[in-house]
C-alpha cells in the first residue's frame, strides 16, 4: 500500500495552506513598512525592484541551503527542464513581484490585498482549460461571479479610495495574473526537478532578475536601519515559508483544494493594513472581502 504524503493528508493540507495564506497576508504591510525605513518612496522604481530582487534572491539561497543540507535532487530532469525553470521563475517571482511592488506603492495595502484576490479567481477559470480533472460547474460559474462582484464594489465610489489607477490597480491586477499562471506551471515543475528545489531556483533566479534592472534603474537603498533589516528578514521568512508550503500543496493536490486558503490573503491583508499602516478601512473594504471568501468557498465547496 502505497504511503500517503504528509502535504495529502486532509488535516496538513489545512494546516500548511493556512500557514501559507496568513503569512502573505502580512507582507502587505511590511512591504510599505520596509519602503519607509529604507527610504524608497513611490517614485524609486529601480529602488523597489532592488528591495524585491534581494528578498527573494536571499530567499531561494535559503529554500536551495535547506534543500543542499537535506540531501534533495538538484538536477534538473531534462535539458529543456531548464527553460522551464526560468519561465517559471519570470511568472513566478520576477514579473509577478515587480508587478505587485510597484502597485502596492501606488495603492492603499487593504485595497490592494482585496483586488489582489482576483488571482485565485483567474487561476480556477485557466485550470479549466489546461485540466482535464477541473471541469467548469456551476459552483465555479457561481462563486466567480459573486468574487468578481466583491471585485467591482472595490472600485465604486469617489475619492483615492474609488478610483481605478494604472500604476496601482493594473498593477496589482498584472500580478495576479502572474500568480495564476505561476500556480498553474507548478505541476509541470515537480515533473522537471524536485519541486523544493525548483522553488528555491525559481525564487534565486527570479530575484537576481529583480536585482539586474534595479540596478540599472539606479536603484539604492537610500536609509538602512536596524528596523528596515528586521522587515526585510521577515519577509524573507514569508517567501521561503509561503512559496515552499504553497509550492509543494499544489504540486500533489486538486489546484482548488489549494487555492480555497487563498481568500485569507485579503482578509489578512486588509486587517493587518488597517491596523499597522493606521490606513482608513472603509466598508466597502469589509463587503469586497466577504464576497472574494464567499465566491472562493462556493468554488470549492463539496471538492473531495
Amino acid at each position: 500500500m502505497k504511503k500517503t504524503s504528509i502535504f495529502q493528508h486532509p488535516v496538513w493540507v489545512v494546516v500548511f495552506a493556512l500557514i501559507a495564506a496568513i503569512a502573505w497576508g502580512w507582507a502587505y504591510p511590511l512591504i510599505k513598512l520596509g519602503f519607509e525605513e529604507f527610504g524608497i518612496t513611490s517614485a524609486m522604481t529601480g529602488s523597489k525592484m532592488l528591495f524585491a530582487g534581494v528578498r527573494f534572491m536571499l530567499s531561494g539561497l535559503i529554500v536551495l541551503a535547506i534543500a543542499k543540507a537535506t540531501n534533495r535532487d538538484f538536477r534538473v530532469k531534462t535539458p529543456s527542464g531548464w527553460r522551464y525553470v526560468l519561465l517559471f521563475s519570470l511568472m513566478n517571482t520576477t514579473l509577478h513581484y515587480a508587478c505587485f511592488y510597484i502597485g502596492l506603492s501606488h495603492s492603499e495595502g487593504s485595497r490592494a490585498a482585496i483586488l489582489n484576490s482576483l488571482g485565485v479567481f483567474m487561476l480556477v477559470v485557466l485550470a479549466c482549460a489546461f485540466f482535464k480533472s477541473d471541469k467548469l460547474t456551476w459552483r465555479k460559474i457561481l462563486g466567480c461571479v459573486i468574487g468578481f462582484t466583491g471585485i467591482l464594489i472595490l472600485n465604486i465610489g469617489s475619492g483615492k479610495s474609488g478610483q481605478f489607477t494604472w500604476l496601482g490597480d493594473g498593477m496589482i491586477i498584472l500580478n495576479a495574473l502572474c500568480s495564476a499562471i505561476a500556480g498553474l506551471m507548478t505541476r509541470g515543475l515537480s515533473r522537471r526537478v524536485d519541486v523544493f528545489v525548483g522553488t528555491g531556483y525559481s525564487l534565486a533566479i527570479g530575484g537576481l532578475l529583480l536585482i539586474l534592472p534595479g540596478l540599472w534603474m539606479q536603484g539604492t537603498f537610500p536609509e538602512i536601519t536596524g528596523m528596515g533589516i528586521l522587515i526585510l528578514g521577515l519577509l524573507i521568512g514569508i517567501s521561503t515559508l509561503g512559496f515552499t508550503l504553497y509550492n509543494k500543496l499544489l504540486s500533489c493536490n486538486p489546484v482548488g483544494k489549494v487555492a480555497i486558503f487563498n481568500s485569507l490573503i485579503p482578509v489578512v491583508g486588509a486587517i493587518t493594513s488597517c491596523i499597522f499602516l493606521h490606513e482608513p478601512f472603509y466598508g466597502k473594504y469589509a463587503i469586497a472581502a466577504i464576497l472574494a471568501t464567499t465566491g472562493i468557498y462556493i468554488i470549492n465547496k463539496g471538492k473531495k
